[in-house]
């Protein structure tokens, strides 16, 4: 992407020498700000600052009466303000108050487990990562309410398996329920610069629909585009680092192609299968090799969340999976870019030559045992997930969150063809086989998750030179350790 450039006036060349020199420095600090911050993200990063939104309140009683929300800050503005006209309908309709606070992804998590730890939970919270590293535990440690009422109204309108992602066991109450409510779902889209492909003489309707030839069109393309622009551009933006989520996800749809299945249908670990390690062994060998032969960029080892979008967004690398449309989000502003630079393109089929089964994830809001505001808590949300409220504040997002409703689904807005990314995505939701992942079936693996195993693996492999056979061992010993632990507390 082009960096920001600041013009000098006129009236500059009239500054003496000294005040030349030090407004010189002063426009390339800036411009150097805003060259690194004009880039979108896929999760927002730690090093963002709160920003929190709070309904007008005269005194400290009046906010101690306010549903107290925490909720993931947006990645656009737009975002935000559209969270917060609908908790400003739902204060007219109702007449109450609510306490809305954003914070950054990473943010949020580490503040909800304090909070927790402290027993002061906000009385809502909305946390991307929780969904895949928390929840699940904490229905599981009867510590979030049911919430089946809020759901009941719209529950025939969610696909199966969205209700069966927020379908937790209760491990005090001795019962399965509804302790989380669908917000919306993601799942892993490859997003592509069409216009670098037509540099080097390719279009989309040549990137070939099995699996190797898949892959191996991306690193010609790099080939082709080195020799013919003189510079540094790398074929794929595959995550290897620890501290990016996107690993772990990715890492997962990659198990998934090659029909490596962790957990049973009880959710129990099958990783003592010969069969299963060897899978987890050549699906580490597969991705490494990308990284071994000079394909993906070195600095991949150590990416945080936003970095793959950064690398893809300024050019570094051709292509790249995400969990979200933000990187399409990123360039909606620029129609040009947007539609026809920008591509957006389904996964090819499995080794197998099957048709990918896309692994989906529920982001979900839950409302806390110790909630002061239960029944306000579940009122609130319940209105927020109405068909027609949904709708809104999804396409205020400008369609970086996808649907869960089916009702939703309807509106044009999501099946517009000439949306080459919203249409895209959804098509992949509505029309292909999917499946949560492996959290929903055991809460222990929200460990697994949060220790990003599979990331450490592949630093393993391309940072410590370990071999991939010795990379699984290490990751199924620790994914066992993790097992029997849990086992162990929750039978005691």
């Amino acid at each position: 992407m082009t960096s920001y450039q600041l013009p000098v006036t006129s009236s500059d060349l009239r500054l003496k020498r000294r005040d030349r020199l030090r407004l010189s420095r002063c426009y390339k600090f800036l411009a150097l700000f805003l060259s690194l911050t004009g880039v979108a993200c896929t999760q927002n990063s730690q090093e963002q600052n709160s920003k929190v939104s709070v309904s007008p309140a005269s005194s400290s009683s009046i906010e101690s009466k306010a549903l107290n929300i925490w909720w993931d800050k947006g990645f656009t503005l737009e975002e935000d303000e559209a969270l917060q006209r609908a908790a400003s309908r739902w204060e007219q309709q109702t007449g109450n108050k609510v306490k809305l606070s954003f914070y950054p992804t990473d943010e949020l998590l580490q503040k909800a487990q304090r909070a927790i730890r402290a027993g002061k939970p906000p009385d809502i919270l909305m946390s991307h990562r929780a969904g895949e590293e928390l929840n699940p535990r904490l229905a599981w440690e009867g510590k979030l309410a049911d919430i089946s009422e809020a759901i009941a109204p719209v529950k025939q309108l969610y696909p199966n398996s969205a209700l069966q992602a927020v379908n937790f066991y209760n491990n005090t109450a001795k019962k399965r329920s509804y302790y989380a409510v669908p917000i919306y779902q993601a799942t892993i889209h490859i997003f592509y610069w069409r216009d670098l492909l037509e540099q080097v003489g390719w279009h989309e309707r040549d990137i070939p629909k099995d699996w190797d030839g898949f892959w191996d069109f991306w690193l010609q393309a790099q080939r082709d585009l080195r020799a013919k622009q003189k510079r540094q551009i790398y074929g794929l933006g595959f995550p290897f680092s620890m501290g990016a989520v996107e690993t772990y996800f990715f890492f997962e749809q990659i198990l998934e192609a090659y029909d490596v299945q962790i957990l049973n249908s009880q959710g129990q670990l099958r990783v003592d299968d010969p069969k299963v390690r060897q899978g987890i062994v050549k699906c580490l060998e597969w991705y490494a090799k990308f990284y071994k032969q000079g394909y993906v960029p070195p600095e991949a080892t150590t990416w945080s969340n936003p970095d793959n979008n950064r690398s893809l967004l300024n050019r570094v690398v051709l292509t790249t999976p995400n969990l979200t449309l933000s990187i399409a989000a990123a360039v909606r502003q620029d129609p040009n870019v947007y539609r026809y630079h920008l591509g957006t393109i389904e996964f090819p089929n499995k080794p197998s030559g099957k048709p990918m089964r896309l692994l989906v994830t529920l982001r979900q809001a839950v409302v806390f045992n110790q909630s002061q505001h239960q029944k306000l808590a579940k009122d609130f949300l319940a209105y927020l997930i109405r068909p027609e409220v949904a709708g809104e504040y999804f396409k205020a997002a400008g369609g970086r969150f996808l649907p869960v409703n089916r009702q939703v689904w309807q509106d044009p807005f999501w099946t517009d063809p000439t949306d080459p990314h919203i249409s895209t995505a959804m098509k992949q939701l509505i029309q292909g086989q999917t499946r949560p992942f492996y959290h929903v079936q055991n809460p222990a693996y929200t460990l697994v998750v949060a220790e990003n195993l599979w990331g450490k693996a592949l630093n393993r492999i391309v940072v410590d030179r370990i071999s991939p056979e010795q990379a699984a061992d290490e990751a199924i010993a620790r994914m066992k350790q993790i097992f029997d632990r849990w086992q162990r507390i929750n039978s005691e």
